[in-house]
């Protein structure tokens, strides 16, 4: 079984996705279909065995549209654009001209109009007579049917009595819905920018070293192992790790992080990001689809395409829209024949009768209802990209808004995830009788490097990174040794140094602070003590401290209702005193992974709807069974298959931004939904003429076929606004 994508040309409206999904889940080989008219694609599930995609793709021709199964260039989209424009400012002069006869009988309208309606309507509205002729071989109707029966009616009605007659009808209501198509069609181009602009990113060509000479070749033919050279002001054209040179990389574009990052050899580089001052060399170890960009442009994409669970109703109306309208059209002409012409006269009532035919055709269209949600979708997807928030799909993010609990994990989420020096006691002072003078902080901190520098546990890193960012150089140690469960000692310069816990100084009988040591311990850090066989030197803090953004994240999460808990395999002395600075709301300390998937599941019987962010890794399980799983991603692990939402770089305060984002989009999709549901149930049966015998009110056609055009531009407008809010 294959399932996968596939751009569609020819989706005119929501109810061109319902024909789609009903006309392949009726075809032999395909599982399942789902068409997407905010994105104008569809999902395609199918057993190649059974059916080819050839055939599948002459399946939705028969009804009317073309499946594009080669890559499609970045201006196609601009070309189509160009000819819906230009079909549409070729008819607005004679729609204009058509307004001027309807308001003033100029004689020569009677010959110039004919004229213009067939111009309007067989070369502008071909599309809408195709639809016609679709709908009378296959009985599949949509839009273009609508409109199709609509302009045909009114024109081939004033051939036969011209007297009475409606081209100008047909030439106005094409003119508006077409141009209310290109406007359409714009908009829904600005809505998925995001992917362009993630398209553009892309480097065309790298400057690679092969065979000693370097060569500029096309991005697609680095392949692993290439050494590449990226001059300043240029992009990283794949991603890799660096192996001569240092800079400073702007990665904005896809993190949204403002600063750029210092690198230097060692660190990681991603496909996609701009070198802003020298130049470096880097090893290539993800290249194509492997890159961190290409990633996230698939995850974009993905997301943009699925529906949120919002949008069934809308989709389960379009799908039964059309037929009801053109049931409805029917039953108002009837109505109007039937007892219309016994008080208005025959002549009257048909007059009336087919104007409102032609107006319920014309302005009942579903095509407000079937962007009302994708639009929307679409922009706020976007729009979290371009912060750093990836979201997986559209339920995801409908889900999100209605969060109340937010679980968090200690490490790596509100803390930065690796041990740091924090502070260091300096004990030593002059003592001629050991031998010992009085050291700076730096030259402890030396010495205590040099030391930890042969060790390979995480506090030794925490220290010799330190000593590493302060440019410190390591001394000779000689008959270093690593003492079990209590720390490491060495000679450096004929003195023997010893680092470690406070077993090992007890070891020794020394005297040092205990109650300090045991109060900085209650705050969650860990004491390295330096000494020397007759005196303790100094008492260095090692702690994995709070990140920067955590406890304005946290306030913010409270500002909008939302409980914050910490869940922590760390012990509960630690997870208190973090807590308590970041203003936690409530403490589960010393849990292992099976214990926060429990904790989760007891909020969620207690009716909470639980968002759980962590680092992916260990808190796999509790991301999936949380209502929103939530991944601090950092580096360039962006594929974190547990969570619905990733944060690129772990930033927390990203988190409150996709609370945000989640509930800005859900508020444009239900102002969407309900002005196209208000707009449908009063404008139908305006245009029936329902407060004719009441108000005298009658709708032309000519303001049914701007009503229907205005309809799906604000819906897309409306979508676009969520680009201008703040998140």
């Amino acid at each position: 079984m294959i399932t996968q994508t596939y751009k569609v040309k020819g989706m005119h409206c929501a109810s061109c996705a319902f024909i789609i999904d009903k006309t392949l889940e009726e075809t032999e080989g395909v599982n399942s279909a789902d068409a997407n008219y905010g994105t104008e694609k569809v999902k395609i599930s199918f057993d190649e065995k059974k059916i080819s995609l050839e055939n599948i793709s002459k399946k939705i021709e028969q009804v009317g549209y073309t499946l594009v199964l080669e890559t499609i260039k970045p201006n196609e989209k601009l070309i189509e654009l160009k000819k819906i424009r230009n079909k549409a400012f070729s008819v607005i002069p004679l729609a204009v001209i058509g307004i001027i006869f309807m308001m003033w009988e100029i004689p020569v309208s009677k010959y110039l109009l004919p004229v213009f309606a067939t111009y309007a309507l067989f070369f502008v509205g071909l599309p809408y007579l195709r639809g016609v002729l679709r709908f009378l071989r296959y009985g599949k109707a949509n839009m273009d049917t609508l409109v199709g029966i609509g302009t045909s009616v009114a024109y081939i009605y004033s051939f036969i009595n011209p007297a009475q007659g409606y081209f100008d009808v047909t030439i106005v209501v094409i003119a508006f819905i077409s141009l209310g198509k290109y406007l359409e069609a714009r908009s829904k181009l600005k809505t998925g920018d995001a992917i362009e602009k993630l398209l553009n990113l892309q480097a065309k060509v790298a400057l690679v070293i092969r065979s000693g000479k370097e060569i500029e070749i096309p991005v697609d033919q680095v392949v692993h192992g290439d050494l590449i050279i990226v001059k300043p002001g240029n992009s990283v054209p794949v991603d890799g790790i660096l192996t001569e040179g240092e800079s400073f990389i702007n990665e904005s574009m896809i993190s949204g992080e403002p600063m750029s990052v210092s690198k230097k050899v060692g660190d990681g580089v991603v496909a996609g990001t701009i070198n802003e001052s020298g130049s470096f060399i880097f090893k290539a170890t993800k290249v194509g689809s492997e890159t961190v960009l290409a990633r996230i442009i698939k995850m974009v994409e993905e997301a943009q395409g699925s529906k949120a669970p919002i949008q069934a109703l809308a989709d389960k109306i379009s799908g039964v829209f059309v037929p009801i309208v053109l049931i409805l059209s029917f039953v108002s002409l009837g109505l109007w024949l039937i007892v219309g012409s016994q008080y208005l006269g025959l002549p009257a009532a048909l007059s009336f009768g087919l104007v409102s035919f032609v107006s319920i055709l014309v302005i009942a269209c579903p095509c407000a209802l079937g962007l009302a949600t994708p639009t929307a979708i679409i922009v706020g997807v976007g729009k979290g990209a371009r912060e750093g928030i990836l979201v997986k799909d559209a339920g995801t993010l409908q889900k999100l808004h209605k969060v109340n609990v937010v679980v968090v994990d200690k490490t790596g989420t509100l803390t930065k995830g690796k041990p740091e020096l924090i502070s260091i006691q300096n004990f030593s002072s002059k003592d001629q009788t050991s031998g010992i003078f009085e050291r700076s902080d730096l030259e402890l901190i030396t010495i205590l490097a040099s030391l930890e520098n042969k060790s390979e546990h995480p506090i030794a890193h925490a220290i010799t990174s330190h000593a590493s960012q302060n440019k410190l150089n390591i001394l000779t140690v000689n008959n270093f040794e690593a003492i079990k469960g209590k720390g490491v000692k060495g000679v450096i310069d004929s003195i023997e140094y010893y680092a470690g816990n406070t077993k090992l100084i007890q070891d020794l009988n020394l005297s040092f602070n205990v109650s300090m040591i045991e109060k900085e311990t209650m705050e969650g850090k860990t004491p390295v003590i330096l000494a020397t066989r007759e005196k303790v030197l100094a008492a260095i803090m090692v702690a994995d401290s709070i990140k920067p953004e955590a406890v304005e994240a946290v306030k913010n999460l409270h500002k909008l209702g939302i409980k914050v808990v910490m869940l922590t395999g760390d012990n509960k002395n630690t997870a208190d005193f973090i807590a308590k600075q970041v203003g936690i709301d409530e403490v589960v300390a010393e849990v292992m992974p099976e214990d926060k998937l429990n904790k989760i599941k007891s909020l969620q019987a207690e009716g909470k709807v639980v968002a759980m962010a962590g680092d992916g890794v260990n808190d796999a399980p509790a991301l999936a069974a949380a209502d929103v799983g939530i991944a601090m991603a950092t580096g360039t692990d962006v594929a974190i298959e547990s969570a619905g939402i990733t944060l690129l770089h772990g930033d927390i305060s990203k988190l409150v931004k996709a609370i945000r984002l989640s509930k800005i989009t859900m508020t444009g999709i239900k102002q969407n939904l309900f002005w196209a549901f208000f707009y449908n149930v009063v404008g139908i049966p305006l245009a029936g003429g329902l407060f004719y015998p009441v108000f005298g009110w009658m709708l032309s056609p000519v303001f049914a076929g701007l009503a229907m055009a205005l309809s799906s531009v604000s819906v897309v407008g409306n979508s676009l606004r969520l680009k201008t809010k703040k998140i």
